[in-house]
């Protein structure tokens, strides 16, 4: 078809087009094709004129046909985005793109729910459904064209078809697409079995066409008689739903009884069921196929009724029946959706079906009669939910929305989450808080030597990846205080110059495991490994008094011992002598601050700023919650961490250093970066005594000229810069003036 032709029939359903769009679209191509041939020996243009041909079928509007000429442009040609972007616009622009980003998917699995997610993942990535309904015009064109390919790629692409492709044309309720693409692959992936069924179907065709013949006479007949309106005629033979009806209910040719159809257009659904019950009367119903598509339609919203009835010479005959309306949605689904206003009678029910967004489009836009309007309200995400990922396999993976390779890594099995070192997305190294898109693909790289860090739990979005990771650290927080807590009361009864194998027997120790509130040993040593027992009270326990009382100096030592100060800085709640504390690095609270502090399995006591998120992550056992309390008499310094912005003046780190070391300050460690607007961005570490010796700090910086904005960073990460942080936290920095700026 000449370009001439298409906006010939384009200008027919849609006057006010913009011609010269396809027109220039159409040149282009043919410029950057010029020289190409297909495997036929066709020259290429001819591909996307058929395919915008197609697109013409579907009454599509000059844009969507423009992009349909310009489809292979950017995968086949020389052609450069920006070089589409310029000449075309953004809207061509991102129907080309996305068509070719769908065209470079490598289907390679064939199972029947992993091609579900590919066509899932397909709907997900086209924002614009326009892009699906090009991919689904282009490949129609390619399976039409199969014969001048090798036999490999004809069995691959008609797989490919059949699995993907043709599916999405059902669910779009386009039924002219869907039976070119199942007839179309069926040809070439099953050649013998549609080879024997064309030869079956042709040699009582003859037969079936007189049958037909008078079946549509006599019922026209009747329907004129009754004053019915309606349209009769013979209905078109799907190869491949003859094969399907075969092998799903495992008959034979002989048995497959609606070869022969009828098919009644009528003008209103009111008239569908007249019609029905005219079709009744003639020819007697056959129990239980009856259905009613048009009290409850189809997923994909289509509507009929299908009877099948015992015919003239008592032949099974399948009858449908639609309004003409509903045959035009039948066979173009969405593109013919905005010719014709919604029903009266509204579907509401089926809220649950992916497509439901079709009718609340048009509940909305009842207006819209204009194709381009509609068209370009279909700019939807129809799985906002969930993203699409491939495996290095080809195996498309789903997972929900903002989800990492973390997610992906325990998604995949159990011990390659456990095992996880990095990852590639498309071939580069992205770290583990990296949000995944449609369609990337994902490389898990272990290694036997690491574990899940509890930091994950912070930012994987599956259950299953939460659930795997908190049981991995538990269980080794427990094991690792099982074995301190045995260590601790070892080194506590030889303390008291006891043999430590001689007197933990199991016997014994299971009584004082009881004795002390736990139900078995394991849960002794636990308890003495975070610190939740005192050795010296378990040590009761487990010995008879009179084997104390000779030690009574070392008791009275150890006693003393619980009165003890834990390293000079902060003041807990007495527990055993051997307790550790440490600052969470989540927080980094400084004295001044509202505290509080937690026992860690293993590890001591964790000390956190009261108001931490990771309080309520990191641990919910409200046992493990520790009064503690500042030393204000200690001297130790702290870990600040600040984040500056300044204008990239020459000298301006230098300033910033200077402030530094008239307050007192040492500076461990500094990132700067250069940034847009002429910004430099620090990300700094330094040692102060109290969160009061901060504050007069940070203003001290503020009077620093060149300086722009100050923050003090608590939740701090030494990989991440400080744009980026602030960007995550309130996101993008608006220059007003040189000396101000607004964080959103």
């Amino acid at each position: 078809m000449r370009v001439q032709e298409l906006t010939e029939e384009l200008l027919k359903y849609l006057p006010d087009a913009d011609v010269g769009i396809v027109r220039k679209a159409y040149e282009y191509s043919a410029k950057a094709h010029l020289g190409q041939s297909r495997r036929s020996g066709e020259a290429y243009i001819s591909h996307p004129i058929e395919v915008a041909h197609n697109l013409v079928k579907l009454k599509m509007d000059e844009t969507t046909l423009a992009a349909g000429l310009l489809h292979d442009t950017l995968e086949d040609t020389l052609s450069t985005p920006e070089e589409i972007q310029n000449l075309f616009g953004d809207e061509i622009f991102q129907l080309v793109d996305g068509v070719t980003k769908i065209s470079k998917m490598n289907f390679s699995s064939r199972e029947e729910n992993q091609a579900e997610n590919y066509r899932k993942m397909i709907f997900a990535m086209a924002k614009d459904i326009r892009v699906v309904l090009i991919k689904l015009a282009d490949r129609t064109h390619n399976v039409q064209t199969l014969e001048s390919l090798s036999e490999e790629r004809q069995r691959r692409i008609a797989r490919e078809t059949i699995d993907i492709y043709a599916p999405i044309a059902k669910r779009l309720g386009i039924g002219w697409l869907n039976t070119e693409l199942e007839n179309g692959s069926f040809r070439y992936l099953y050649p013998e079995e549609y080879r024997a069924i064309e030869e079956k179907v042709a040699r009582g065709q003859e037969y079936r066409d007189k049958y037909v013949e008078k079946s549509i006479a006599r019922l026209e007949k009747e329907l004129k008689a009754v004053q019915v309106k309606g349209q009769v005629a013979g209905r078109p033979k799907n190869y491949y739903s003859i094969y399907k009806k075969m092998m799903d209910q495992n008959i034979g040719f002989e048995d497959v009884y609606d070869l022969v159809g009828l098919r009644v257009l009528t003008d209103s659904v009111q008239n569908c069921y007249s019609v029905l019950g005219l079709v009744h009367s003639l020819w007697k119903p056959i129990p239980g196929k009856f259905k009613d598509y048009i009290a409850m339609p189809k997923p994909n919203q289509y509507q009929s009724l299908h009877t099948t009835v015992i015919g003239p010479r008592g032949e099974r005959v399948e009858v449908q029946i639609r309004s003409e309306e509903m045959h035009k949605i039948c066979e173009e689904g969405i593109a013919a959706h905005w010719r014709y206003k919604e029903s009266e009678k509204s579907d509401k029910e089926n809220s649950n079906n992916q497509l439901q967004w079709v009718r609340h489009l048009l509940e909305n836009q009842k207006d819209l009669m204009n194709p381009k309007e509609f068209l370009n309200a279909f700019k939807v995400n129809l799985f906002p939910h969930e993203v699409f990922v491939f495996t290095p396999g080809g195996e498309v993976i789903a997972l929900p929305y903002d989800a990492t390779p973390v997610d992906l890594a325990f998604q995949v099995h159990t011990d390659v989450g456990c095992h996880y070192r990095s990852a590639k997305v498309n071939g580069k190294s992205v770290p583990p808080r990296y949000k995944l898109g449609n369609g990337d693909q994902v490389e898990i790289i272990t290694s036997d030597d690491v574990s899940p860090s509890r930091d994950w739990l912070a930012f994987v979005k599956t259950s299953k990846a939460r659930n795997r990771i908190s049981n991995f650290i538990n269980n080794e927080e427990r094991a690792r205080s099982l074995e301190l807590g045995k260590e601790l009361l070892e080194k506590e009864i030889r303390g008291y110059g006891f043999d430590p194998f001689q007197e933990l027997n199991e016997e014994d120790l299971a009584e004082a495991a009881y004795a002390c509130g736990f139900n078995s040993t394991e849960s002794l040593f636990v308890g003495i490994g975070i610190g939740k027992l005192s050795t010296h009270h378990v040590l009761e326990k487990l010995l008879p008094k009179e084997k104390l009382e000779g030690k009574k100096q070392r008791a009275e030592s150890l006693i003393k011992l619980k009165e003890n100060k834990p390293p000079n800085f902060i003041k807990v709640q007495c527990l055993n002598d051997h307790i550790m504390i440490r600052i969470g690095k989540c927080c980094h609270p400084l004295p001044g601050e509202p505290i509080v502090g937690y026992l860690t399995r293993g590890r001591g006591v964790t000390v956190h700023h009261i108001d931490c998120p990771s309080i309520s992550k990191v641990i919910d056992d409200s046992e493990r919650r520790i009064g503690v309390k500042w030393d204000t008499g200690s001297k130790t310094t702290y870990q600040a961490h600040i984040a500056i912005i300044a204008a990239d003046n020459p000298g301006i780190f230098a300033s910033i250093g200077h402030a530094f070391a008239e307050g007192g300050i040492n500076l461990t460690r500094a990132n700067v970066q250069q940034g847009a607007h002429k910004r430099a961005y620090f990300d700094l570490s330094i040692e102060i005594h109290d969160v009061e010796h901060l504050n007069q700090m940070l203003e001290k910086i503020r009077q620093v000229e060149g300086v722009i904005y100050l923050e003090r960073m608590k939740e701090f990460n030494k990989n991440s810069p400080v744009k980026n942080r602030l960007e995550a936290m309130g996101g993008k920095l608006k220059p007003n003036d040189e000396n101000k700026l607004t964080v959103d």
